[in-house]
């Protein structure tokens, strides 16, 4: 109810593109909207080929306290094909899950060389057409953010989950560990490099790791534009998962 002047306000961070969460919080009484304009996922594992897009899917986050903001994210627009070594081919198309997440900056988000920061979360099921799997999941992320020489950005992330089995009503954990480097390239380019992993406890399933890398553009101090690809290196990880998107804050 008392909104951070905009000539005090820090430099704009945003969750996206990386995998790996950022530390730093909205500024007080402000707003920031981060969303896919689209976003693509190929995937062919056992003569099964999948194809899936997600469009507009948002974070739009509120600033609640100068070290902490309320989140809501929505998988938007989902359309699934699927196909197998037969030939055989499904499509679903609907609505994805809803999201809630309250960040907690401990320390970090007005200067200095590190920041750290809590982030609870928790599914809902609201996805259609079987697009999720039905279950309220949840758990918690931790992120760090490190200042290095040179304007070199290091962001680590760890992360527990609390998800649904496949095959059954009962639950498993998971957890994800995260590395992402970005670097500015010229003035107001920047790019990032990062690798992703995500260890589940369900038997049989396989870890899924990524090697991911982008570029966000600075178009003014509130907004941010990216253009970014995820790349599976491991058996469970989709092939690839090309996106764009854009980062405003108000």
């Amino acid at each position: 109810f008392n909104p951070v002047p905009e000539g005090l306000m820090r430099e704009l961070s945003p969750d996206r593109p990386d995998k790996t969460e950022s530390p730093y919080t909205v500024d007080a009484g402000h707003y920031q909207l981060e969303m896919d304009f689209a976003n693509f996922t190929y995937d062919k594992t056992g003569g099964t080929t999948t194809k899936a897009w997600d469009v507009g899917d948002f974070n739009i986050k509120a600033g609640l306290l100068n070290n902490v903001d309320l989140q809501f994210v929505y998988d938007n627009y989902l359309n699934v094909h699927t196909e197998d070594s037969s030939g055989k081919s499904t499509t679903q198309s609907g609505f994805g899950d809803f999201t809630t997440r309250l960040k907690i900056n401990l320390w970090g988000d007005d200067g200095g060389t590190t920041a750290f920061a809590l982030l609870p979360y928790v599914k809902f099921p609201t996805a259609t057409d079987n697009l999720g799997n039905g279950a309220v999941e949840g758990g918690v992320i931790f992120p760090l953010s490190v200042s290095l020489p040179h304007d070199f950005d290091l962001s680590l992330e760890t992360a527990a989950s609390y998800m649904k089995n496949d095959d059954d009503g009962g639950y498993h954990e998971e957890f994800i560990a995260s590395a992402s480097l970005d670097h500015q390239i010229i003035e107001k380019l920047s790019g990032f490099v990062e690798f992703f992993s995500n260890f589940t406890m369900q038997n049989r399933s396989s870890w899924v790791g990524t090697v991911d890398t982008g570029l966000e553009y600075l178009v003014t101090k509130n907004i941010q534009l990216d253009c970014d690809c995820y790349f599976g290196v491991t058996h469970a990880a989709p092939d690839f998962n090309p996106f764009a998107g854009i980062t405003v804050r108000f």
